[in-house]
């Protein structure tokens, strides 16, 4: 064999070497990156939804519990709604979900189902608003006693530059509770300039005054501070980070199309349409008004909250965080915590055998949400009581509810 041959096949066979070599390389990073994008699914996938089980099997009296249905029957029977959602959860499960009534009665009659979507009205004040707010506290962005004008300073005038954040959420802000709706009809520009443009009502820390205006500026402050709207900050750190897929502003048409409906608006059923007239004004979006959610979302959620700011490996709220959204705070006329109800006179959808340590909220269309950590217990109320003529009344018998799923806790 010549010296070329010789030197030609230690060649060849350097080079099969070396392909051999790459292919090995490139099946390593191959597996490597597979394996990397599985961890990353694995630390980032959605945590799991709440198992359900039987009253019974949660540790609940069956027969107690069962005695939401005649309540509810009763509010069938007098039109206090025409159809609603009841979920009670109970030590990390679901002990009761069932769904009453019709979810429309007009233009046709259509049966309620437990998917079914409902407006939130004020419940978006403490479970969006007030927890984005909580979450920039914690990254360290908002302090919790800084001014608002801090954050907006054209909201730093007539008084109003000495509002803190805690007043806003503790509505103590002596901000109104409403402002004209003439201030909201050229957009969202205008209606936040006609906002930082008010007057005071009462000096700011010495008198509750419930204020759907104290939210808009507070979802305004979590727009400005991490520079995304109240819709996608709330939706990235908290709704999706939950698994709550069918939770947020301005829901998507397959979304909608299970929504309850509330009344008209220029000519048309307002179904997944916010029904709040100043939330509409502002695209759908802000600080008091516009969230819309089922009661299975709304259950991860409110378990979250009592397990300190976790819902199985996901980590919302550190526990500090959730201590301080949750302690009580005095007000004038009360008990409030920082978003939330706890004793006031907008608590007549509280449960009578709730602890001490209970808070909630309810929201204008008929809806409630109320959790009591001591007794590991939450009470979801969702109806949309106004449709279709604009009356209805749910709170007592929501405090009613409240009171039963106490009191089939098992000693």
């Amino acid at each position: 064999m010549s010296v070329e041959m010789i030197s030609e096949n230690l060649m060849n066979q350097h080079l099969s070497i070396r392909r051999l070599q790459s292919n090995r390389w490139t099946a390593a990073a191959t597996i490597s990156c597979l394996t990397l994008l599985t961890f990353v699914a694995a630390t980032t996938a959605s945590p799991p939804g709440l198992v359900r089980c039987s009253a019974e099997e949660c540790g609940l009296n069956a027969a107690r519990l069962a005695a939401i249905d005649d309540v509810i029957e009763e509010g069938l029977r007098y039109d206090r709604m025409p159809g609603c959602v009841v979920l009670v959860g109970y030590r990390n499960r679901i002990a009761w979900l069932k769904s009453y009534g019709s979810r429309q009665l007009k233009p046709d009659v259509v049966p309620m189902t437990t998917d079914t979507v409902f407006d939130l009205a004020s419940l978006t004040k403490p479970i969006a608003t007030a927890t984005s707010i909580m979450l920039l506290i914690e990254d360290g962005l908002v302090e919790l006693d800084a001014p608002a004008a801090k954050y907006i300073p054209q909201f730093g005038n007539t008084g109003k530059e000495v509002i803190t954040i805690r007043q806003l959420l503790t509505h103590q802000s002596g901000l109104l509770p409403d402002n004209s709706i003439r201030d909201y009809e050229n957009g969202r520009v205008q209606a936040f300039q006609r906002i930082h443009e008010l007057d005071l009502r009462a000096e700011p820390g010495t008198r509750f005054m419930y204020s759907d205006v104290g939210f808009i500026v507070l979802g305004e402050i979590v727009e400005r501070v991490s520079g995304k709207s109240l819709d996608v900050f709330s939706k990235e750190r908290i709704f999706s980070a939950l698994g709550m897929s069918e939770t947020g502003f301005n829901p998507v048409s397959a979304i909608q199309k299970r929504a309850a409906p509330t009344q008209e608006r220029n000519g048309g059923w307002m179904r997944g349409e916010v029904h709040d007239p100043r939330a509409y004004k502002l695209d759908g979006v802000a600080g008091h008004a516009g969230l819309f959610a089922t009661a299975e979302d709304l259950a991860r959620y409110a378990q979250m909250l009592m397990n300190d700011g976790t819902l199985g490996k996901t980590r919302i709220l550190k526990p500090e965080t959730c201590r301080l959204m949750t302690t009580s705070q005095e007000v004038s006329s009360g008990v409030r915590t920082l978003g939330w109800d706890r004793r006031t006179g907008y608590s007549s959808n509280r449960g009578d055998l709730f602890s001490k340590q209970a808070f909630g909220h309810g929201g204008f269309t008929g809806t409630a949400l109320w959790i009591d950590p001591t007794q590991k217990m939450f009470v979801i109320f969702l109806s949309n009581r106004v449709h279709p003529h604009g009356k209805g009344s749910v709170n007592s018998l929501v405090g009613r509810i409240g009171t039963i799923a106490a009191a089939a806790i098992k000693k």
